[in-house]
């Protein structure tokens, strides 16, 4: 007799039947947190001090995931959205909860992921960096999709969870000026030639110059080339062609890198595809609050790791620090190094490092007196190995991860040093992310 497979049930994705759930609280994803037969149950799109209606979708042995189907009783805090495709695109996930109250849950589930999973209290809690609760963003990058169906460019951010490109014609969060390129550059790509080959759009406004970066697969036609810079004059934009092996074509002829300005009036360059910080007034307040806490003192030596085009080592150096900073991007040292001189600052040194390999042999490791870390979301746990060679008497970090945050100030407490401040930083409102500052000095 034929034997047929029949898939077991999925215990864990099964379905359960509908039931009530009072929100307690959020978790650092912006999660509604409930509790129901002994488990803590994730609501994502609930608020504390609700009551809604969800449904199971994915039980583990100490949680479970749940998802809303109705709100029964409203928070107060609960706001209507500020943008018509929230719901839609994958970007933000609070625009349902008023801005005072996404900080201030921001700043429980920082302390909270802290005290829980870092074992550290801070001795100081500073008030947060916050910014402008719309039109933030001077950075973005959005995805395309081709619809063989139609045969048009679709331009946007991807869904949640999935590959699907929600096509979006202005964006609340971006910098007004890109919110309002969106459109037409839509409109501007679908002309092209050679649109089902276009890979993802960056967006940027800085002072120097509004910019549109276009990822290309493929060289493009004397006929596309000339579409887009008519579009770039028509819009004041640079437009700017990025292959797939890092080639950079200018098709405005300006091969000047784009720059934006700190409030020491430090211009810093940075080329297409650069990591910067997209909260420009969010960052330079970050620049000046990680001065002041450094206390940085005439000669004192500092090291910079994950300093990426120099946004605080430039600004340590003028402090009057002997500074330096280490990048795991080649040409991003290139160009710290350059924004150096044309900053007029000496008593500065860049290196290049893989910052998660073995640090021995490096020539800059040795003895300092204090360290900053701007690492990326993985952490710095790997370049804590090295502190015992270091000894800085003051450690500054700046998260964009909590939860690594938390990891690595295991290691900070374990070699003698003490949370002395933890401040909030609101990089990016309308969302869940969380981003840090925490000073750790030695005991």
């Amino acid at each position: 007799m034929a034997q047929f497979f029949k898939a077991k049930p999925n215990k864990a994705k099964q379905m359960s039947a509908k039931q009530q759930f009072n929100i307690t609280q959020l978790d650092h994803l912006g999660a509604g947190v409930s509790e129901a037969q002994g488990k803590i149950v994730f609501v994502p799109g609930a608020l504390p001090g609700e009551t809604v209606t969800a449904q199971l979708i994915e039980q583990k042995k100490r949680f479970a995931k749940a998802k809303l189907l109705r709100i029964d009783v409203a928070s107060n805090h609960r706001v209507a959205s500020g943008c018509a495709f929230y719901g839609q695109c994958g970007g933000c996930d609070l625009q349902h909860l008023a801005l005072p109250m996404q900080r201030e849950n921001k700043q429980q589930a920082l302390v909270n992921l802290l005290d829980k999973m870092g074992q550290a209290q801070a001795l100081q809690l500073a008030e947060p960096l916050v910014g402008e609760a719309w039109g933030y963003r001077r950075k973005a990058r959005l995805a395309t999709q081709y619809q063989r169906d139609s045969k048009t460019l679709s331009l946007g951010f991807r869904a949640l969870a999935s590959n699907q490109v929600v096509a979006i014609d202005q964006c609340p969060v971006l910098a007004p000026a890109l919110s309002q390129l969106i459109a037409p550059l839509t409109l501007c790509l679908n002309t092209l030639e050679a649109k089902r080959s276009l890979g993802h759009v960056e967006l940027v406004a800085v002072e120097s110059a509004n910019m549109v970066v276009l990822r290309i697969t493929q060289a493009l036609s004397d006929a596309d080339i000339a579409r887009l810079r008519a579009f770039g004059v028509e819009h004041c934009v640079r437009l700017v062609l990025l292959d797939e092996h890092g080639h950079i074509d200018n098709l405005d002829g300006d091969t000047s890198l784009p720059y934006y300005r700190l409030d020491d009036g430090s211009q810093l360059g940075f080329a297409p595809g650069n990591f910067i910080q997209v909260n420009a007034d969010v960052n330079r307040n970050m620049v000046k609050q990680a001065i002041e806490w450094l206390d940085i003192k005439p000669t004192e030596r500092v090291l910079d790791l994950f300093c990426g085009v120099g946004n605080f080592t430039i600004a340590l150096a003028k402090a009057g620090a002997q500074v330096v900073g280490v990048e795991g991007v080649p040409a991003m040292v290139a160009t710290a190094k350059d924004n150096a001189v044309a900053n007029g600052v000496s008593g500065v040194e860049f290196y290049h490092a893989d910052l998660s390999a073995d640090l021995s042999e490096q020539p800059w490791l040795g003895q300092i007196d204090k360290l900053l870390l701007d690492p990326a979301r993985a952490g710095a746990f790997e370049s804590l190995q090295w502190l015992k060679q270091m000894k800085p008497k003051a450690v500054l970090y700046v998260s964009c991860n909590p939860v690594s945050l938390a990891r690595d100030s295991q290691q900070l407490l374990k070699q003698g040093y003490r949370l002395q401040k933890l401040g909030l930083i609101d990089m990016f409102p309308q969302t869940h992310h969380i981003e840090a500052m925490a000073l750790f000095e030695r005991d």
